[in-house]
């Protein structure tokens, strides 16, 4: 029997909310801006994301995001992925922002976590949709930028549970952000951090011993060293993977090559999540799609990704119970 992917209740954990802004968002932006995009229309933009790398989606990335200026603008795009959200059965989703993005063009922080946050409260209350805020410092910038930039988060600690760290990963390993990492513990924040993407096994052990994260995100390199993935399992660290992206950008060159069963047999807490989903061809949902196709995943494998997912949420006991008792009854009804 194929699973009910469509009815499966959801948690995402590794959703960049920059790259859920759909090129039909972006333009409408743009207007409304009085911002000259370098794209003549909708379908050239879409054109242009055929990646061959991380840093070759980072410079369109990076590009688009221009377009966000207002509280407003970042409240539409937040809405518009929890709109996806709400049609994706999704019931919690934990989100990324890059403030330093948006800062470095003038954008004040707190223009863009208050339209982020807005957003949120309403799809909470309108919506029915819980979620988490996780900031992520730019790893291909200084680590005194990352610095400046929690000491800009600390009035708005309210707003934020964690923060993480994304952008180019070769080259820039865990370890040149220790310090603003412990200084972010110090503060009561989580900690989560990208991690063996494209970049060595070493990376994800420097996240887990030097930044001690919660959760990995990405991880799928941990594959090439055994010693590594014993320790996952061990202590249960879980893996925020993006097999969709993960095909985009050339870690894996077709789906059914992508080791998240493999993974996932081993007894490593894996997860389903979509990264930049306007970007890489699917939220959350067609990525349980093309995956359980692509690696011929059964209802237990799915439910198991659930659980993982679930377990690895930065949500109190009595959340996740809600949450385990919805994936019970989607289990118990296909």
């Amino acid at each position: 029997m194929t699973p009910n992917i469509e009815t499966l209740p959801k948690v995402e954990l590794h959703i960049h909310i920059e790259g859920s802004l759909e090129p039909e968002l972006m333009f409408a932006l743009a207007e409304r801006n009085g911002i000259q995009l370098p794209y003549a229309s909708v379908e050239e933009v879409r054109q242009a994301y055929q990646f061959s790398n991380l840093q070759s989606f980072l410079d369109i990335y990076y590009a688009g995001a221009c377009v966000l200026l207002t509280a407003q603008d970042f409240y539409d795009m937040t809405w518009a992925y929890l709109l996806r959200c709400q049609a994706d059965q999704v019931r919690h989703t934990e989100i990324f922002f890059d403030p330093q993005t948006h800062t470095d063009r003038g954008v004040p922080f707190a223009t863009v976590i208050e339209g982020i946050s807005q957003a949120l409260r309403d799809g909470e209350t309108q919506l029915g949709i819980s979620s988490r805020l996780i900031l992520c410092f730019l790893r291909h910038l200084s680590a005194e930028a990352a610095m400046q930039t929690l000491e800009q988060a600390l009035p708005y600690r309210d707003h934020l549970i964690a923060v993480g760290l994304d952008s180019s990963e070769t080259g820039h390993p865990p370890e040149k952000f220790q310090a603003v990492f412990d200084r972010a513990r110090a503060e009561g924040f989580l900690t989560v951090a990208h991690a063996g993407e494209e970049g060595p096994p070493e990376y994800i052990r420097q996240a887990l011993d030097l930044l001690q994260v919660k959760r990995i995100d990405h991880g799928v390199q941990c594959i090439h060293d055994p010693a590594l993935v014993d320790r996952l399992v061990a202590e249960q660290i879980p893996l925020t993977v993006c097999p969709l992206s993960n095909v985009k950008l050339c870690v894996f060159d077709r789906l059914e090559q992508h080791n998240l069963k493999q993974l996932l047999g081993r007894g490593v807490c894996v997860t389903v999540n979509s990264d930049d989903p306007a970007y890489f061809g699917g939220y959350i949902g067609e990525n349980f799609r093309a995956t359980q196709q692509a690696l011929n995943l059964d209802q237990e494998a799915i439910y198991q990704l659930s659980v993982n997912a679930i377990n690895a949420a930065f949500l109190d006991s009595a959340a996740k119970h809600k949450l385990q008792q919805d994936l019970e009854a989607w289990r118990h009804t296909h």
